[in-house]
């Protein structure tokens, strides 16, 4: 008894300090956010904006003011592929907090079971089995069966909180997968919207364009008149008649380009090919919204793909932790409750076949701790990757921002150029037929006013569009469209 003693002893002086020292473990690496710190106090350092008025703020609904738009917005939220996909990912994320948190709590199964054993009658066990009896006259059966069934309970007992560290990390990542849904929802209506307002502005080229052909059909007709009247050659007849066959064919190009812009949205709206509802005789009209800013700070709190990449954050940095506790001991209980016996009758005697186990694990690494410094170094890494996806995700928002605030102000310029150059070419088309009709002109003053025309008309159609896009572009800039 007395030695039996002085081993555990040692045993136990060996092992409570090789326990304690696996209980060392390295520190994260330490990071610090100077992206997030510094951002600017204005988008404009030139011009103070108003906290108070920001567009990112408005519900999409309240923002886009075209019954059609809208309702093409409405079906995209309800069929698109890319936002179902991402809302799989969003319960994919909510089992993986379910599973996490599901290990705080005990394992508790059933079972049954049966067996058969015979032993050898030369072994301590069969021999020992041959001399005992079960009851007074009666001998222990051979072979002997083994009959079971009970519960039985296994518990990871949380001393270091790293289940639960894991848990929350779980959690973060749901969230930061939300934020992506978002973001997605954001993008999905600045898609939608941009390509609604790039049709608009094709049905609205090949409208021109059938004006200018008209336009050159005429011109060709007065020209054959000439021709008869020794007023004109043979020369302008043809050019004029190389200008509408040109203008014939760009006119089946926009026609090609209206039917892919059409199946790209229906590719947005989850569907087959089917005209777009539209209304193209307001677009040139259609004066674009205004946009307030309000403060660069404020885009940590509107823009869903930086909340996302700060979840991301939070989650890695947990990821961290939790990983750096696996250098720690774990304490592990199990425990068995049920009835035991070699015959099935005999499960029914109380309390002799009552069986029951009940034991408790501390252990830690010891020595070959290379995976665990592995995973810790990954996670550590990742830590780092996160934080640099973070700044990277605040610093293009930012950017993105300054740039739309820059591009509306150019845009507005240049449309107002472009239509006072239409106005004038207009005129100048108008002037340079009757000098034509009248003989006073050649046909390549005719053709060459024309085509700046036409082109100067396909140019303001254009920066229309660049000028409602532009609004679309920083309204989801700020945030917007996905409340």
């Amino acid at each position: 008894m007395m030695e039996n003693l002085k081993i555990k002893n040692i045993f136990a002086a060996i092992a409570l300090p090789l326990l304690l020292a696996s209980c060392k473990a390295p520190m994260a690496t330490v990071i610090k956010d100077e992206v997030k710190e510094n951002i600017p106090q204005n988008f404009n350092q030139e011009e103070q904006q108003d906290a108070n008025n920001n567009s990112g703020t408005t519900p999409w609904r309240q923002f886009f003011t075209d019954p059609n738009l809208v309702s093409l917005i409405e079906t995209a939220l309800k069929n698109n592929q890319e936002l179902l996909i991402t809302l799989q990912e969003i319960e994919i994320a909510k089992s993986g907090v379910l599973a996490k948190k599901g290990r705080l709590s005990p394992t508790v199964s059933a079972g049954v079971g049966a067996g058969l054993r015979k032993s050898g009658r030369y072994t301590s066990e069969g021999a020992g089995d041959a001399t005992t009896e079960i009851e007074p006259g009666r001998e222990m059966p051979d072979p002997l069966g083994n009959f079971e069934g009970g519960i039985m309970a296994n518990w990871e007992v949380d001393i270091w909180k790293k289940l639960r560290t894991e848990k929350e990390s779980a959690v973060a990542h749901y969230l930061s997968t939300v934020e992506g849904k978002n973001f997605v929802l954001s993008n999905l209506i600045e898609e939608v919207a941009d390509n609604y307002y790039e049709l608009l502005a094709l049905d609205n080229q090949l409208d021109i364009m059938q004006q200018y052909i008209k336009l050159q059909q005429r011109a060709l007709e007065i020209s054959k008149i000439q021709k008869e009247a020794a007023a004109a050659t043979e020369l302008a007849v043809k050019k004029f008649e190389a200008e509408l066959a040109k203008s014939k064919a760009s006119e089946y190009t926009i026609r090609q380009q209206i039917t892919e812009k059409e199946n790209e949205i229906n590719a947005l709206l989850g569907r087959y090919p089917q005209p777009i509802v539209r209304t193209k005789e307001s677009f040139m009209s259609t004066i674009p919204q205004t946009v307030y800013t309000g403060i660069p700070s404020q885009l940590l709190s509107n823009r869903p793909d930086i909340k996302q990449a700060e979840l991301e954050l939070k989650a890695s940095k947990l990821d961290v932790e939790a990983a750096r506790k696996e250098f720690y001991p774990s304490l592990e209980i199990s425990a068995t409750l049920g009835l035991e016996a070699f015959k099935p009758s005999y499960l029914v005697k109380m309390p002799e076949s009552i069986a029951y186990n009940l034991a408790g694990e501390l252990a830690g690494p010891l020595i070959n701790k290379s995976a665990i410094k592995a995973n810790f170094q990954t996670a550590d890494a990742r830590q780092i990757q996160a934080l640099y996806e973070y700044d990277k995700t605040i610093l293009n928002a930012y950017l993105d921002v300054a740039n739309m605030m820059s591009k509306i102000k150019n845009i507005d310029q240049y449309y107002q150029l472009k239509s006072q150059e239409t106005k004038a070419l207009d005129q100048s088309i108008d002037i340079a037929n009757q000098l034509f009709r009248n003989s006073r002109a050649d046909y390549l003053e005719v053709l060459l006013n024309q085509r700046d025309a036409l082109d100067a008309k396909m140019e303001l159609i254009e920066a229309k569009q660049k000028q409602l896009s532009t609004v679309v572009d920083i309204y989801k800039s700020l945030g917007g469209g996905w409340k």
